[in-house]
């Protein structure tokens, strides 16, 4: 909320300011009496910064949009809050943010504000001048209110669909006389995308039809940039009769007749902007637009109950008073989650979450990111944590695949709109080149603890099963039932000349390309630069990283980095202890005992050869190509993956409390932010590179959950206090980022990440309102 003139809310504003987290978060201590628990809705404005003055260049820094932006019900577009000091946008909500397939970019600075006109005298408003104005975000929905001495002005808008938002417009007459107006909506569109030098002509046009406006766009195929065909439109419709003006990319339309108000009487109408992407998906969406506007009461009131569903299912119990200063991170985690939320469209068949809706490059779904952020989504919207499951699974690799057949079971690395060429597909971001860590079985355990839907477990669990067996048949080089990361056989892993062509040898077969491959692998990880994935080793006896060719029947199916993965094993043990709890609830009495069996061999085999005692920690396993030969390479320094056998639970307590002495320990993990990929000590520390020193809050999560299950729950809090109160602008209205410095806790890489999301909220219920980690129990 800000009132425009008045200096104590500029106050307000600056001190809310987050430049530094030591700065905006020093009285954030827990048990503080200055914050009040809240509960509702309504109590809960601005957590984020919806702030924005929307142009034609979308991105700035790291690609990544200028503005935060609210979108909900998986909708493909959303809006901004204008910025307070841009007067021109006042009266309707800023954008929309429309994303092109694959990419989001800014469709208007503000594609409809209202215009009011005193009929009698001929003055339009400004509402600059209101005596009061407020624009603000609530969890589920937009609000402005503006005061001016005759009239206020209040705007809502929610999301009815995954197609539609609905605005409301209430004018209420708070003077002493009769007010008679005229009212209309202005707007203006972009018809082109500029990135830097860059600029794409996208053709979008103003169309006039009936109470409508309608934005066309032409046919334009820019893989990397820009994405849309000539049937998409973004249609504004109102609830009276508009007459509709369109000078160029801008347009009026005014109501028919003039308003009469006599003092305390109200006036409303109401708008939809629908954004869709076929022919056939705007049809079904104008059948509905009638409905929204009849019930628009219904649709604002079952919004507001949603989300107060969704808070309910977070903020409830009694420790959630002693903890009050939290409560907005967990609100903004939900929020950030809910924007990031996409409906199926092209071939998105399910709903799901993206990493982040305000990064050019994060419009897909990836598997991992996937999963983390299903187990924050089955405590307050488990419908959603399903579905995203199902859409990264309806790619799941079948026996009879055209592509890839060898690859039964494979989750492959990332979906997006557009399938690949191999597909039959255009797009550019669709990988088959990987999958990723296996954390999918921690996911629909932890959608069914909440649920206890069993048939969601009975439609999942085969196909879990069968991805947990892919890892062994595809990423087992020398079949003693640990598993390495490596890459699926693809054409983009051959040699190619300056020109993209493969490069053949004088067998006239193409060249391998083991650089390829290795980075192919480094992603399969999810940690795409971590410091033990570098090619070329640490000292004169680590070999590097080498690939080997996997095998059935001759076959290649798949490539191994030389090297077992203390982590990739870790999360392959804790997924057999869920399976093994499925098998049960499922009456799979030879699964469990499978699955009971193989954990205990890979829980022998990781503490034997893949803790260091000298060191207190666990690391990778370096192998040759048949297995006789091992190197634990200590070498390559202290990672995050180290503890991951404490989140797993299958360290010992010995070991445990030496890991955790480490993660403890200010010169290497306990960070200003804690817990970096890289320890502090690790020669090839980083703090802003990516996987090479930054904190990324799923490895922080899963640290935080280590120490939990070996019960050192007073270093767990401190650590989750910390990653709290020293996130630049976390504590504040700033964004939840991918990644921090842990030096000094600036927040890096792209903004709104859904896996933070997860894992703040994670830690907000499972570590300060109880004591419960997400972590498999069935072996302990």
């Amino acid at each position: 909320m800000f009132v425009l003139g008045c200096e104590e809310a500029d106050q307000d504003a600056a001190a809310n300011s987050d430049s530094h987290a030591a700065e905006s978060n020093s009285n954030a201590e827990v048990g503080s009496d200055t914050v009040l628990a809240r509960t509702k809705v309504d109590e809960f404005a601005n957590v984020l910064d919806l702030s924005a003055n929307p142009t034609e260049e979308t991105y700035g820094v790291y690609e990544t949009n200028h503005f935060n932006h609210f979108s909900d019900l998986g909708a493909w577009h959303g809006y901004y809050q204008p910025a307070k000091d841009n007067k021109k946008l006042l009266g309707g909500f800023a954008g929309p943010l429309i994303i092109a397939e694959e990419y989001p970019v800014n469709l208007s600075d503000s594609i409809q504000r209202i215009q009011l006109t005193n009929k009698e005298t001929g003055e339009q408003y400004d509402l600059s001048q209101s005596n009061y104005i407020d624009l603000s975000s609530y969890p589920g929905r937009l609000e402005q209110i503006y005061e001016m001495d005759e009239f206020n002005l209040h705007l809502s808008l929610i999301f009815v669909s995954n197609r539609t938002a609905l605005i409301s417009t209430t004018i209420e007459n708070t003077g002493e006389e009769p007010l008679t107006l005229d009212v209309s909506w202005t707007g203006s569109i972009f018809d082109q995308v500029v990135e830097g030098d860059s600029t794409i002509e996208t053709g979008a046009t103003l169309e006039k039809n009936e109470n409508a406006i309608q934005v066309n766009f032409d046919n334009v195929r820019e893989q990397w940039d820009y994405l849309a065909t000539d049937q998409v439109k973004y249609s504004i419709n109102h609830d009276k009769k508009v007459n509709t003006t369109i000078d160029g990319l801008n347009y009026t339309a005014s109501l028919d007749q003039s308003i009469e108000l006599d003092p305390e009487k109200t006036f409303s109408t109401y708008t939809t902007e629908t954004y869709t992407f076929t022919d056939e998906e705007f049809a079904k969406e104008k059948e509905k637009l009638s409905d929204y506007v009849d019930k628009q009461e219904d649709y604002f009131k079952e919004n507001k109950e949603r989300w107060q569903g969704y808070l309910d299912k977070t903020l409830a119990g009694d420790k959630a008073k002693d903890f009050p200063e939290y409560q907005n991170v967990a609100v903004k985690s939900i929020e950030t989650l809910m924007t990031n939320w996409i409906s199926p469209a092209g071939a998105i068949k399910h709903d799901g979450i993206i990493p982040s809706m305000s990064y050019k490059w994060f419009i897909g779904m990836w598997g991992w990111d996937s999963w983390k952020a299903d187990v924050a989504l089955a405590s307050f919207n488990p419908a959603l944590a399903k579905n995203n499951i199902r859409a990264l699974f309806d790619y799941q690799i079948k026996s009879d695949d055209d592509v890839r057949p060898q690859d039964k079971g494979a989750i492959i690395d990332a979906i997006f709109y557009n399938q690949d060429s191999s597909r039959g597909g255009e797009g550019g971001n669709w990988n088959e080149r990987n999958s990723k860590p296996p954390l999918t079985a921690w996911a629909v355990w932890s959608i069914y603890k909440e649920t206890q839907d069993k048939e969601f477990l009975k439609e999942i669990y085969p196909q879990l099963m069968d991805y947990h067996n892919w890892w062994y048949t595809n990423r087992d080089h020398d079949k003693n039932g640990v598993a390495e990361y490596g890459a699926m056989v693809s054409d983009a892993h051959w040699k190619t000349d300056d020109n993209g062509n493969v490069v053949k040898g004088e067998d006239g077969k193409p060249e391998f390309d083991d650089e390829a491959v290795i980075e192919a692998a480094a992603w399969e990880s999810g940690m795409d630069n971590a410091t033990r994935f570098d090619q070329e080793g640490v000292g004169k006896d680590d070999v590097g990283v080498q690939v080997f060719e996997n095998e059935v029947d001759g076959q290649v199916v798949g490539y191994s980095i030389n090297q077992e993965s203390v982590d990739l094993n870790a999360y392959l043990y804790a997924e057999k202890g869920f399976l093994k709890l499925m098998a049960a609830e499922l009456g799979y009495s030879e699964d469990e005992k499978k699955m009971t069996e193989e954990a205990s061999d890979l829980k022998d085999y990781i503490d034997e050869h893949m803790y260091d005692e000298k060191t207190g920690f666990f690391y990778d396993l370096q192998i040759n190509d048949d297995g006789s030969k091992k190197m634990l390479l200590v070498n390559r320094g202290k990672g995050t993956e180290g503890w991951l056998p404490l989140w797993a639970n299958l360290a010992t307590k010995e070991q445990a409390e030496q890991v955790k002495n480490n993660m403890m320990d200010e010169e290497k993990f306990n960070t200003y932010v804690p817990f970096p990929t890289a320890s502090k000590d690790n020669e090839k520390f980083s703090p802003s590179k990516y996987w090479r020193g930054p904190v990324w809050l799923d490895q922080a999560l899963f640290g935080v959950e280590a120490l939990q299950n070996y019960g050192f729950n007073t270093e767990a809090t401190d650590m989750a206090k910390k990653l709290f109160n020293h996130a630049e602008g976390l504590m504040g209205n700033g964004p939840i980022h991918e990644n921090y410095n842990p030096l000094n806790g600036k927040g890096i890489s792209t903004k709104n990440f859904s896996w933070s999301a997860a894992a703040y909220y994670l830690m907000y219920k499972n570590t300060l309102l109880s004591d419960e980690p997400t972590t498999q129990d069935a072996f302990k």
